[in-house]
């Protein structure tokens, strides 16, 4: 029988070998000799890696780039210097790609069809969808040689055993945010299955392939490589994959409450190359009673919106009754044409009569509320308009009107908070944004929400009572009372310091092309309240960010960089002496 000790004392030996190196090195490899590499080689051609690096070593590249020094000497197991380590961290990278990108894809593709939507009246951790995707990861993570915990349902883990007893916290989330399937609709009249993986060119669409599904894929392959590489690892790494970050997102405050804290954590679910900096995250929700309409004219009797405060969607839907619906259809047109006439001209508004009622609809272009610049906000605009038809068409006043009427005073088109006199900036992390996004209705009340995302430079009670003073003043003066709640969380700000942070950036920067510099985001993750938590992709900052949209998707390019890059950062995480 094999001691223990004597097999860990081992392994760090082996670990010293290969980590006697500077984090800040950087590798010689580039991404254009990395492309190279990847089109010589196929999943059948790369049995392990050591025989990958072997056929690496007597390719052109290697000898153009001088590559083989560095493969012989990790072939023949001896010391390494700082940049030949990291060029066998970054040939990690490639095997995982070559040998699992195809395996990854069809990984992600059979999660994007397991609906991990929240049901209403459904705890999450009861969601039959959520316990179908724990059973999937499970099956997975133990095929991989991995252990596997299901923390009631709340948090899947997945741990790597390394020889210290460090812990690197790896953040993913399994739930999505919710659909609009008749949305999903290409220019060219294409439908798309929200919950399928359609391959057009070389966008994969579907819910959760930005957000956040390809995390949980890419994390679980790149640990799967290290693992079955049998790799010396100086700590440990845990996947922790949330259930409800999109929602109430108390399942992994959950799972802090009974597991400790990990001391390094890294978000899959945000922007490369490293993000050290997110908005607080905010909403005031505004409720409107429902009351009898009065006056004359055509009565609104539904208004339609985002279908979670973290959304814009890419269209808004008003239902009116009228006796005389021809007449109000072909009004609201041209009233229509010259609002968008005079506000922009990127969106549309159409009105059809639909039996007895008239359809009217405000189609924008959907966007994650965080970036509320790269959509078009239909809710707003609708809002908007509907508060500008006074004067030229008709329309009895009920709660819905009054909701408009507070859209349109206090926020209007403007994402900036600037109508309501509440902006601000952060020179790092940008301005106060506040987006109208979710609209919801019962027969007792109209509900709208703002989305606000918060810099650093004004506390969040300092903001809320700016907003409740400037609501309440509006509501005393117009007599319109609808019940405000707010909530608003602190921003999240972190000076990155030691040897983990440079290698992070170093990893992406590189392969990215990207500057060597941190990074802001808009987008709250489950790192926001952990200590040394920051974000490491998968999005790229220069790119539209497709998640929470109409039509989400990820390029097969870029899902297989992000396995490439993730891969080769937690080899040298791994790996270092010290973070």
């Amino acid at each position: 029988m094999n001691s223990p000790l004597k097999h860990l004392a081992a392994a760090i030996l082996v670990l010293a070998s290969l980590s006697s190196f500077a984090a800040s090195a950087s590798t010689n490899l580039t991404a254009q000799q990395s492309a190279t590499i990847l089109k010589t080689f196929s999943d059948a051609s790369a049995t392990d890696f050591r025989q990958f690096l072997g056929h690496v070593a007597n390719s052109e590249v290697a000898k153009a780039d001088n590559l083989a020094p560095a493969i012989n000497a990790f072939l023949g197991d001896k010391t390494l210097s700082a940049a030949q380590q990291n060029e066998i961290h970054r040939l990690l990278g490639l095997y995982a790609r070559v040998k699992y990108g195809n395996a990854a894809t069809q990984t992600l593709r059979e999660l994007v069809e397991i609906p991990t939507v929240a049901k209403e009246g459904v705890a999450q951790h009861d969601n039959p969808a959520f316990i179908q995707i724990a059973e999937k990861i499970k099956a997975l993570a133990e095929s991989f040689n991995l252990n596997f915990r299901n923390v009631d349902n709340r948090v899947y883990e997945i741990s790597l055993q390394g020889a210290g007893k460090e812990v690197v916290g790896i953040h993913a989330h399994a739930d999505v945010v919710p659909v609009t399937p008749e949305n999903w609709v290409l220019k060219d009249g294409t439908r798309l299955d929200p919950f399928k993986v359609t391959l057009i060119g070389d966008r994969m669409y579907g819910r959760g392939t930005e957000d956040d599904k390809n995390g949980i894929v890419v994390a679980l392959y790149a640990m799967k490589v290290i693992k079955e590489e049998k790799l010396p690892l100086a700590r440990n790494f845990k996947l922790l994959i949330d259930t409800t970050e999109e929602t109430a997102g108390d399942a992994i405050p959950y799972y802090f409450e009974r597991n400790p804290v990990p001391e390094y954590n890294l978000a899959l679910d945000g922007g490369y190359p490293v993000v050290i900096a997110e908005k607080g995250y905010g909403t005031v929700m505004a409720t409107f009673t429902r009351r009898k309409a009065d006056g004359e004219g055509a009565e609104l009797a539904s208004v339609t919106g985002g279908m979670a405060t973290n959304q814009i969607p890419s269209r808004s839907v008003a239902m009116l009754l009228t006796d005389k619906p021809e007449e109000l259809a072909a009004d609201l047109q041209k009233v229509g044409a010259d609002y968008v006439q005079r506000n922009g001209g990127d969106f549309e508004v159409s009105a059809k009569v639909e039996g007895k009622d008239v359809n009217l609809t405000v189609a924008g272009v959907s966007a994650h509320s965080s970036e509320p610049q790269s959509g078009v906000n239909p809710v707003a605009r609708m809002l908007d308009f509907l508060n500008s038809l006074d004067g030229k068409v008709a329309l009895k006043h009920n709660q819905i009107t009054d909701a408009a009427r507070y859209a349109a005073d206090n926020w209007g088109l403007d994402y900036l908070g600037g109508k309501l006199g509440v902006g601000f900036s952060d020179q790092f992390m940008g301005p106060l944004t506040a987006s109208l996004t979710y609209v919801a209705m019962d027969d007792k009340a109209f509900k709208l929400a703002v989305n606000l995302r918060v810099p650093k430079g004004k506390s969040p009670q300092v903001l809320k009572s700016e907003i409740a003073g400037k609501l309440d003043a509006w509501a005393q003066k117009t007599h319109i009372t609808p019940a405000f709640d707010y909530s608003i969380a602190e921003p999240m700000y972190r000076n990155p310091q030691g040897e983990w942070v440079k290698a992070l950036l170093a990893v992406a920067s590189e392969n990215l092309g990207m500057a060597h510099t941190f990074g802001t985001s808009a987008g709250a993750t489950s790192v926001h309240e952990l200590p040394n938590g920051v974000q490491f992709g998968l999005a790229r900052p220069e790119v539209k960010y497709t998640g929470h949209t109409d039509n989400e998707f990820k390029t097969t390019e870029q899902f297989l960089l992000d396995l490439q890059i993730v891969t080769e950062m937690m080899s040298r995480i791994g790996q270092l002496p010290k973070l």
